[in-house]
């Protein structure tokens, strides 16, 4: 069995009195993506930085195809990294941009070249070989910083937050094309993001991080389905995440709620949206936030809306939410 594209074992950094990443473990496959999600500060930047060697961690070790990376310096690594903002070069050229990463690793200039030319294929930015970066869109600026990163050959790439410098319209277009281009690839892939939607769409397993540590791994589609506490639930998105009692919470699922039947409950608050109507009925569990469509939105009656909710749909999770 191939060993998997990136083994992390309690990796652990902190600076000065900062604990920055508390004993994280985690691992990427070959030909897999990870994200590692989370709010901004909560140390997945750290993560990848101690990674890419651009850090060096206090405890733990780093694998990175079944390689022990942890003492070497970044360019002894081998892996792929896409910056933020990019990070291309100005003096150079597309294709000069994307044959640096084989040419300082001892690939010959036709090689580099070569390599680069099939890499900005795979992004469908062939024809821009001779552009220079400073005229390139945002979303094609991404694309060379993807080529450059593939075309080093590595069998891990990460990526920090690839999409957050474009406009959402472009960010909502590149998430799919990004699976896509993974998926051909066939490298292990870390993708760092606080983007829940980005994470849901490329990753194939997620790892929500809060304040340094690690507090849920699994596939993407099951995370946030079944998130594990209250704070996660939150955190990705659920609107109806209300109090209970013993330090527990309940999640209310839209589809745990139906309408027109049940009890009259009072309307405290009401927004119209573009699909319709978001409203806030007062239920003894407590206030239900409710995305409605036109139609349903229609069938309020005066300031009430009647509803039951389905109790096997609705979790009961650890509440988790004040702690620090």
């Amino acid at each position: 069995m191939n060993p998997p594209a990136l083994d992390l074992q309690h990796l652990s950094k902190r600076f000065g009195a900062t604990l920055a990443v508390e004993d994280v473990s985690l691992s990427v496959g070959v030909n897999e993506t990870v994200a590692l999600l989370g709010p901004s500060g909560c140390g997945k930047s750290t993560v990848l930085r101690c990674v890419a060697g651009l850090e060096r961690p206090d405890a733990g070790r780093v694998f990175v195809g079944g390689r022990d990376v942890t003492a070497l310096p970044p360019e002894a690594r081998h892996v792929g990294l896409v910056f933020q903002d990019y990070a291309l070069f100005p003096h150079l050229n597309v294709l000069g941009n994307v044959a640096y990463g084989p040419r300082i690793r001892g690939a010959s200039r036709a090689e580099a070249e070569k390599r680069a030319r099939e890499a900005l294929a795979l992004v469908g930015l062939e024809g821009l070989a001779g552009r220079r970066t400073t005229e390139l869109s945002g979303g094609q600026a991404q694309r060379v910083a993807l080529a450059r990163a593939v075309a080093t050959g590595s069998p891990l790439l990460l990526l920090d937050e690839p999409l957050s410098n474009l406009d959402e319209q472009l960010r909502a277009r590149l998430r799919s094309d990004l699976r896509a281009l993974f998926a051909r690839v066939g490298a292990g892939v870390l993708l760092v993001t606080h983007d829940q939607r980005e994470a849901l769409a490329v990753a194939s397993r997620v790892a929500v991080m809060r304040a340094g540590r690690i507090v849920q791994v699994g596939g993407a589609a099951a995370v946030f389905a079944r998130p594990a506490t209250a704070w996660v639930a939150s955190f990705l998105g659920h609107t109806n995440v209300l109090p209970g009692l013993n330090g527990c919470a309940h999640l209310v699922p839209e589809d745990a709620v139906r309408l027109g039947e049940g009890d009259s409950l009072p309307v405290t608050a009401r927004r119209t949206t573009d699909t319709g109507a978001e409203v806030t009925a007062q239920h003894p569990l407590g206030p239900l936030t409710l995305h409605l469509s036109a139609r349903e939105a229609a069938g309020i009656q005066g300031d009430t809306l009647r509803l039951t909710l389905d109790l096997a749909r609705i979790l009961t999770l650890p509440d988790d939410r004040e702690r620090a």
